[in-house]
């Protein structure tokens, strides 16, 4: 079944939602995409059919800027803000009293990581994330496991084992999931989809969902 396609207005511009409805959905999955790519990339689709096949409804959010067509992304306040005005329209709306499951690829999940106790998730999935910046010389790598472990709900990051962005450690709700390949995580798309269905039977069975707010 194909995606129904939404345009959602945002503090920077018009985001787009590329909605797909489990039967009888019992959570919601809302990813965002890496600062180059889009909502096709290989791993997301990936994690979406890994969603609908434990009944949980997914969402692939584009940004404003790649709708606007800038390959360039924009400042994070400005990613975050467009994130949450897309999640507050669809707790409103299209996956409106469900358990929401935030999450997305390299940029997409720092995203949900900053903005993940405002939007009400109930857990965090992180694809490819990019914990340290690609070595320069002379240049810094400042990490970005703060964003991680800011993170309080259950988290699950599914990471290629020669990714150039380093490896992060798992926590006391972070599970790590390591699989072949790089930071595109293509090389093992089975392995990734196991990961991700895996873990929200998981999730959805436990008590993390049980105190979810109801949307909006």
């Amino acid at each position: 079944m194909g995606a129904e396609v939404v345009e959602v207005a945002t503090p920077h511009g018009p985001a787009r939602v590329h909605l797909r409805a489990a039967t009888s959905p019992r959570a919601a999955l809302v990813l965002g995409h890496g600062a180059g790519g889009g909502v096709a990339s290989r791993d997301l689709v990936a994690a979406t059919e890994a969603a609908l096949d434990q009944g949980v409804s997914a969402a692939l959010v584009e940004q404003p800027y790649r709708v606007a067509g800038r390959r360039s992304p924009a400042p994070a306040r400005q990613l975050d803000a467009a994130w949450l005005a897309v999640v507050e329209r669809l707790r409103a709306e299209a996956l409106a009293g469900l358990p929401l499951v935030a999450g997305g690829r390299s940029m997409g999940a720092r995203v949900a990581c900053r903005t993940a106790a405002e939007a009400g998730a109930v857990a965090v999935l992180c694809l490819a994330f990019p914990l340290m910046p690609p070595r320069r010389a002379g240049a810094e790598r400042p990490s970005r496991l703060p964003e991680l472990e800011a993170v309080t709900v259950p988290t699950l990051v599914v990471q290629g084992e020669r990714d150039a962005f380093g490896m992060p450690p798992a926590g006391p709700a972070r599970e790590v999931v390591r699989v072949a390949g790089d930071h595109a995580l293509k090389a093992d798309l089975p392995a990734v989809a196991a990961a991700v269905g895996g873990w929200l039977e998981r999730v959805l069975a436990g008590a993390a969902v049980s105190g979810a707010r109801p949307g909006g």
